[in-house]
C-alpha cells in the first residue's frame, strides 16, 4: 500500500541543515544497472554555496565502487523507525547482491540524478554530484559531493528547520555510538539569547 509523500523539496541554501547535526546516513550509489546502500556515521557539510558535504567511505565497499564509476551519490537520513535496517545495511555488503532486494527496501528515484532515494521511516535524502579529490579520498576515505537535490519530510524539516516533537519520534534522527548501538535524537531545546 502507497502512502502520499510527506516530502517536500528543500532550498539548497538549507540542505546542509539536514545534516549538520550529525547524524547516521545511508549513502547510496547505482551505475549500470546496480545499486548499492550504505550507513556510515561521519558525515558533514562544508559549504553552503554551492552546497557540499563531506562523507567517508572506506576504500573496501562496493558503495565506494559505484561512485567513483557514475560520478554521483545519495545520502538518506534515516530515523528511529529505520534504526535495524541501517544497522543491517551497514553490516553486510551488496557486492553480490542487491541489498534493496534482499531486505525489501523501498526506493524512489532522485530527480536529477536518478539515484536510489529512501522516504518510508526517513527524515530527508540528499542527491549529490562526486567532487573528486584524490588525496583526501587515498588517505582519509574522504567523499565529497555537491548537493543538486533535497528533500525532507515536512512533518520534521520545515522552511530550512529541524522540529523534533513527540509526534514525529519515529522520524528522529540516529547517532551511531558503535557497535551498533545508537542515541536517537530529541528533546528539542531553544537557547536563550541576552
Amino acid at each position: 500500500m502507497s502512502h502520499p509523500s510527506q516530502f517536500r523539496p528543500v532550498a539548497l541554501e538549507h540542505a546542509s541543515r539536514l545534516i549538520n547535526h550529525g547524524p547516521t546516513v545511508l549513502v547510496t550509489a547505482s551505475h549500470g544497472g546496480r545499486r548499492n546502500i550504505m550507513a556510515a556515521a561521519w558525515s558533514m557539510p562544508v559549504e553552503f554555496t554551492p552546497p557540499r558535504i563531506a562523507v567517508v567511505i572506506d576504500k573496501s565497499t562496493y558503495t565506494r565502487e559505484l561512485i567513483t564509476q557514475s560520478g554521483h551519490f545519495g545520502i538518506v537520513v534515516p530515523g528511529a523507525a529505520q534504526m535495524d535496517l541501517t544497522y543491517l545495511v551497514g553490516s553486510e555488503t551488496g557486492r553480490d547482491d542487491d541489498k534493496f532486494a534482499r531486505h525489501g527496501i523501498v526506493a524512489g528515484t532522485g530527480p536529477v540524478l536518478g539515484l536510489p532515494v529512501l522516504e518510508q521511516g526517513c527524515a530527508a535524502w540528499l542527491e549529490c554530484r562526486w567532487l573528486p579529490e584524490s588525496r583526501s579520498e587515498q588517505a582519509y576515505d574522504t567523499f565529497f559531493g555537491e548537493v543538486v537535490a533535497a528533500a525532507a519530510d515536512a512533518r520534521i524539516f520545515e522552511n530550512g528547520h529541524w522540529n523534533f516533537t513527540e509526534a514525529n519520534a519515529e522520524l528522529h534522527t540516529l547517532h551511531h555510538l558503535g557497535a551498533g548501538k545508537f542515541v536517537v535524537a530529541g528533546n528539542q531545546v531553544q537557547a536563550r539569547l541576552p
